[in-house]
């Protein structure tokens, strides 16, 4: 999740990955609820969850209708379950997981070691005292939740883009070339029930990041370093497409005696073409033995990382898409009044309550938080006219900062922060919108931050 990159497609609706489909034939008992076609198929169906939209009557009704597996989208992260070090912080997390496992319901943990969100304590180390503080983290969280966990992402991104298919350069890299091995072995002895995973983005067709990939598996699989899985987390729009070796891509993975997971998987569009892409990526994993199961990355669109793209399979009503019945058609089920449409209003950023004037813009937000640290995600709405940039002012209480930014530049990490449209999203017709997003420690903002056009 949770991360600005340049990934996305709208497939066309004949492409067809290396490799046949498997075609199904729904039955007349067809499971009619995306987890139930799944399962029938051998599979789970599942999505990311954050625990502070599970009080919402539509999203959590959703969520226990369509769905077998859950992902935290940010409770399990280092900054979230250790915001000081040696001292973690479960509550968020533990609702989640609770709240599956009583509704029988599996559980990816995501994620064990990442570069990114880290706590600020972690972030200002490095060599052997990093290297031992991730090992006690990986180990902590790990036995935490000991036999609960289906499958671990226990290293998330560790490879740069681009044509090399060298490692990411980071804080952890830096610790020495076997960080990765080290923090599967560590989660191994923590939790030796749970599928282990690599996971990262780009990766889902043949390429230089996935061939680096694809080479650790195999130097980790002959050397009995333990490792079960590989997530693709398969974030698709227009800029970059589903590629048309997904299929052959996961198989080849497969057949290195590991298990493939769809992990993240949103699709930016509409209609019939955003339908047929997640249609044919349902039947790639059907067709690939070892594919366990898909996850899409949120619930409803506004619930999205990007969801300025519409790219899930309900809409901001709760409603299932078109994209939806594709993808329970692909799975042998069958649409019925058992999975209607949702009509309660959807949970969004609250609107302004006056019209914004022409040539104006409003800025409103909405907040992931936790002990010690926040996700804001700022939805950026045009006037009456259009413009063509926007600038957006969000005051963090004394001691917040900002860690991270997406989707937009960001002046400053503390006090008032100023955020600057990307190249690609500053252009709105009147009345539409944008959203970008930003991370941070301490207190989340309080006050509604304020637009401007640019």
């Amino acid at each position: 999740m949770t991360r600005p990159r340049t990934v996305f497609a709208a497939l066309a609706s004949g492409l067809v990955a290396a490799g046949t489909f498997a075609a199904l034939t729904p039955t007349a008992d067809a499971a009619t609820t995306l987890g139930a076609a799944a399962a029938a198929q051998g599979r789970y169906f599942g999505t990311a969850v954050a625990a502070y939209k599970l009080s919402d009557t539509v999203y959590a009704g959703i969520l226990d209708r369509e769905f077998t597996s859950v992902t935290p989208e940010n409770e399990m992260k280092w900054d979230a379950t250790e915001p000081s070090q040696g001292t973690f912080n479960y509550t968020s997390a533990d609702t989640i997981v609770n709240r599956a496992i009583a509704n029988g319901q599996k559980i990816r943990g995501h994620a064990l070691a990442w570069h990114s969100q880290q706590p600020a304590w972690a972030q200002n180390l490095s060599g052997t005292a990093l290297r031992n503080a991730m090992v006690n983290h990986v180990t902590q969280v790990a036995t935490h939740y000991r036999g609960k966990i289906d499958s671990w992402d226990v290293v998330n991104e560790a490879f740069a883009d681009g044509s090399t298919g060298a490692r990411r350069d980071s804080n952890l890299q830096r610790t020495g070339n076997d960080w990765i091995e080290v923090a599967f072995r560590t989660a191994r002895a923590a939790d030796p029930a749970a599928k282990l995973c690599y996971n990262d983005y780009n990766t889902d067709g043949q390429n230089a990041k996935s061939n680096a990939v694809y080479a650790l598996v195999q130097d980790f699989k002959a050397r009995g370093v333990p490792i079960d899985c590989v997530g693709f987390q398969s974030h698709f729009n227009a800029a970059s497409p589903l590629p048309a070796d997904y299929q052959a891509n996961l198989q080849r993975f497969a057949n290195l005696g590991v298990d493939v997971q769809i992990t993240e998987l949103d699709i930016e569009g509409s209609g019939t073409a955003q339908a047929d892409s997640f249609a044919a990526v349902t039947r790639a994993c059907l067709a690939v033995t070892r594919c366990n199961g898909i996850t899409v990355w949120g619930i409803r669109d506004t619930d999205s990382w990007r969801a300025s793209g519409t790219p899930l399979l309900f809409d901001g009503n709760g409603n299932p898409k078109a994209a939806y019945t594709a993808v329970l058609n692909a799975l042998g089920g069958t649409v019925t009044p058992s999975s209607p449409p949702v009509s309660s209003p959807p949970v969004t950023s609250p609107t302004p309550s006056t019209s914004v004037p022409a040539g104006a813009c409003s800025a409103t937000v909405s907040v992931n938080a936790w002990t010690g640290g926040f996700v804001a995600t700022v939805k950026v709405t045009a006037g009456t006219a259009a413009i063509t940039g926007w600038r957006v002012a969000a005051t963090l209480p004394g001691g917040s900062a900002v860690t991270s930014t997406w989707n937009a530049t960001a002046a400053g990490t503390s006090g008032t922060v100023t955020f600057t449209n990307a190249s690609y999203n500053g252009r709105l017709t009147a009345g539409g919108s944008t959203e970008f997003g930003f991370q941070g420690t301490g207190t989340a903002p309080g006050t509604t931050p304020t637009c401007t056009p640019a």
